[in-house]
Order: C-alpha cells, then sequence, then structure tokens
C-alpha cells in the first residue's frame, strides 16, 4: 500500500492507494458514519459496507444536482447524523461530488471520507477538495472546497467497470502525463492495451502517478488561484461539450484536449510533432478526439464556465509534453477558436481520423 498525505491550510488529506476496501470501518470511529452511494455501487459491494446507514442515489450525471444534496441532508437528518459524524462516499466521481459537496455544507462541515470504486475517482475525482454539483446543465457551477479527510484506493473494484468507465479515467491520466508528468504519458504510449485491459501494473503506474502529481499541485494551490488552474486541461471546452452533446467525460475532455493541443500550435505555443503525440494516444486508448456540437451552444456554456472572469477564461495550454501553461483569454478570442473548430463539416477536434460521430 502507498499513502500519500495532502495538507493545506484547510486541512490533511490522506490517500490510501492500494488499500482493501473493508478497512473503510477502521477509519471511522464506531457509529459515527454515514454512506452514500448509488444504486449500481451498492448492488456490487453493499455486503462489504460497514455497519453504518446507507444513503443511496441514483447512477448518472443527472442525479449530480442540489435535488439529490437536499435529499441526503433530509436522510442525515432521519439518521441522526451531526457534525461528529463522517459521510463516506463510497463508488466514482458523481458520488464523490456530491457526498462531498453535502459533507461540506451540512451543519457547516461534518467528516468526510472517500472509497473511489472507478478508474476516474481513484486518479482525480476523489483527490483535492473539490466538490460539486450542476445546476441548469452547467458542470459543476456550485461547489465548495472541502479536503476529505481519507481516500481509499482498491484496485480490485476496478474489474466490474464497463469499458466507457474505463476511459472516462484514462482521460484524466493522460490529462496529468500531458500537464506535467512526461514519464507517465511515455508509459502509457508504450503499454496503452495495458492501460485499457486494466492490468495490475498499469492500474498501480497510473494511480500512483496520478495522484502524486495532483497532489503535489493542490498542496501549492489548493483554492485554484493559479497553478491547479493547469488541471482543467481540456475541461472548458469538454464541460461545454458534455453539456451540449450527450458525450461522457471522459470523451468530453480526450475532444477538449485534442483541441487545446491544434490550438497550442497554431498559437505558436509547442511544435506540431510534440503536439501530435496527444491525439494519437488518445486513440490508440479508444477515446474520441473529433465531435460534432453547435458553436454557439458550446459557447454559450463556455460563457458560464466557473473559471471566466468578467470576459476573460483562463484556458490550459502544452508547451510541451509534461509542460502546461494557463493563458488568459478574452471570450471572443474563444468564440473565434471554437467557431473555426466545429462549423466546417467532420471538425472539431484534433486533426487525425476521425472517430464516429458520438454527438
Amino acid at each position: 500500500m502507498q499513502k500519500i498525505q495532502i495538507q493545506t491550510a484547510a486541512g490533511k488529506s490522506k490517500i490510501l492507494i492500494g488499500e482493501d476496501f473493508q478497512q473503510v470501518g477502521e477509519m471511522v470511529p464506531a457509529g459515527r458514519a454515514v454512506i452514500v452511494t448509488d444504486d449500481n455501487v451498492a448492488a456490487l459491494y453493499a455486503d462489504r459496507f460497514p455497519q453504518a446507514p446507507v444513503i443511496r442515489i441514483g447512477s448518472g450525471e443527472e442525479n449530480k444536482t442540489l435535488g439529490t444534496v437536499r435529499k441526503i441532508y433530509e436522510a442525515l437528518i432521519e439518521s441522526g447524523a451531526d457534525r461528529s459524524s463522517t459521510i463516506v462516499g463510497i463508488g466514482g466521481g458523481i458520488v464523490c461530488d456530491v457526498a462531498g459537496f453535502a459533507a461540506a455544507t451540512f451543519m457547516r462541515g461534518a467528516g468526510l471520507g472517500f472509497v473511489a470504486t472507478t478508474l476516474l475517482a481513484q486518479v482525480d475525482a476523489s483527490v483535492g477538495g473539490k466538490n460539486g454539483v450542476n445546476l441548469r446543465g452547467y458542470k459543476n457551477i456550485v461547489g465548495t472546497f472541502r479536503q476529505p479527510d481519507f481516500v481509499l484506493c482498491d484496485p480490485s473494484v476496478l474489474s466490474t467497470l464497463p469499458a466507457k468507465e474505463v476511459t472516462n479515467g484514462l482521460a484524466e491520466v493522460v490529462k496529468h502525463g500531458a500537464i506535467g508528468d512526461r514519464d507517465l504519458f511515455a508509459y502509457l504510449e508504450t503499454y496503452p492495451d495495458a492501460a485499457r485491459s486494466l492490468e495490475k501494473g498499469a492500474v498501480e503506474r497510473m494511480v500512483s502517478a496520478s495522484v502524486t502529481l495532483k497532489a503535489g499541485v493542490v498542496r501549492r494551490d489548493e483554492k485554484e488561484a493559479g497553478e491547479r488552474r493547469v488541471l482543467n486541461f481540456g475541461h472548458t471546452l469538454g464541460h461545454a461539450l458534455e453539456k451540449v452533446t450527450r458525450m461522457s467525460h471522459g470523451e468530453a475532455v480526450s475532444v477538449g484536449m485534442a483541441a487545446a493541443s491544434e490550438w497550442a500550435v497554431e498559437r505558436g505555443l509547442i511544435p506540431e510533432e510534440e503536439a501530435r503525440r496527444l491525439p494519437r494516444l488518445l486513440e490508440r486508448l479508444g477515446l474520441p478526439v473529433r465531435a460534432k456540437a453547435d458553436p454557439r451552444a458550446l459557447m454559450d456554456a463556455i460563457a458560464k464556465d466557473k473559471k471566466r472572469e468578467g470576459n476573460r477564461i483562463h484556458f490550459v495550454f502544452l508547451r510541451r509534453i509534461g509542460e502546461a501553461v494557463v493563458e488568459p483569454m478574452d471570450l471572443a478570442d474563444a468564440e473565434e477558436m471554437v467557431q473555426s473548430a466545429f462549423s466546417a463539416p467532420g471538425s472539431g477536434g484534433g486533426r487525425s481520423r476521425p472517430n464516429p460521430d458520438i454527438s
């Protein structure tokens, strides 16, 4: 087992990689846990939950709302929970976001822990303390910063993941390599099949490298005042694509990263051949690099992105694989890029071979 700690002004979080799922019962004082999970995880693993009240939410992005949070509040009150209780989110990214938001706001702050059951949650969503819900389809527009007291990453639970959940997580692993870990990126280029099939060694490498990178960034910039913005690589356009199309998070971020790499070439930030490594890897991992969408609808979503400040938005580009730069951009310039990428037939992402239209 590997233990990584995040110490910030707001508190301390420990991430346990390779820890057994059932150890969660030892992380919370007896009688103080309340579990939040979704229907799919409960069906698979309820027999491994510690003895505690269980609050179940639906599966899918449509459940990541203030309405769901209200139901959790009401169930917490019914269960007799108070500020000394620890809300334990057992599930993927949606459970982590919703449970984290509820813990940060219930009675002005209860305890919080996660058992991350998807690759996306283990490499990204459960780590770093950002929790949020969607409103009117806009991603994470209502949220908090609240570090979990602990995160358990048990690789054994990944064996039940459907293929789309695997690729959702792989997109975030590629992001981490692209923005700050050139060795991780090269590993994925060398062993894409091991990554896709979640071989034991590949999972250990991907989770450890991703958590190490993200933990370091969060230690230095918990509230996203500067450096932490690099973790949004591919997400500004990706979140817009999620709202406008039916793409999953990983698919949308993949297209967002491919587009950002092409735009970085056009802006003279990165050599073209270096940039081309990104869409090539994404395709080898089964991720799309192109999509079709209405550019006007995309810009409406981007203009309401939580990263916008006035008429500008912070956009992440690559200087090379393993090094990212954040540039403030006028919305008018962003609109020009989106129009050029998504107006022409078959456009919207990198220049490589188009994937099937999934919009």
